[in-house]
């Protein structure tokens, strides 16, 4: 009879875990997408008036950024996610869940100076702080779980040819 009731508690403790766990990943994943869908909707227009511009050689189609900056934004909540479960004090898991957000914030904002403001020098150099801030925050996810720092290593590699492409747009335009 006890051992019934103890693997009846740590299962309810198990199963209790398990939903934390798949909140906390529902909620790693649906900030960066929610980001990036109202930068995006916030841009629309400007978009469209950028699909007319000349672009530098290397462009890709413009159906390609979606499905780029959705499977980045979910690769980056699951990094966040590993990060939350790490191994490590809280106060260092906060400080790099902070550079992440404070990231995440940039990222929302230079599509409102590219598109949105037509602001293009601004862009880049705005862009180039995005990049500082992520490779900051890459290493101290790494240092936390190799996982996510492994998980962010797209991204960068992203913004590498997103500084391409805009300062293209900054020479062609």
């Amino acid at each position: 009879m006890r051992r019934s009731a103890s693997r009846r508690s740590s299962s309810r403790l198990g199963e209790g875990r398990i939903r934390r766990n798949g909140r906390t990943l529902l909620l790693c994943l649906s900030v960066p997408l929610a980001t990036g869908l109202l930068s995006s909707l916030l841009t629309l227009g400007g978009m469209r008036d950028y699909a007319q511009l000349p672009k530098p050689p290397l462009s890709p189609p413009g159906w390609v950024f979606p499905i780029v900056w959705t499977l980045l934004y979910l690769l980056m909540g699951l990094a966040s996610w590993l990060i939350t479960g790490a191994a490590a004090s809280d106060d260092r898991k906060q400080m790099a869940l902070s550079l992440y957000a404070v990231s995440l914030a940039a990222n929302f904002l230079w599509p409102l100076l590219f598109f949105g403001l037509e602001r293009r020098t601004l862009a880049l150099i705005w862009l180039l702080t995005l990049l500082v801030l992520v490779v900051l925050t890459w290493r101290e996810f790494r240092r936390l779980d190799r996982r996510a720092g492994a998980l962010l290593i797209p991204y960068i590699l992203w913004l590498c040819f997103a500084v391409y492409l805009n300062l293209g747009a900054v020479i062609l335009n």
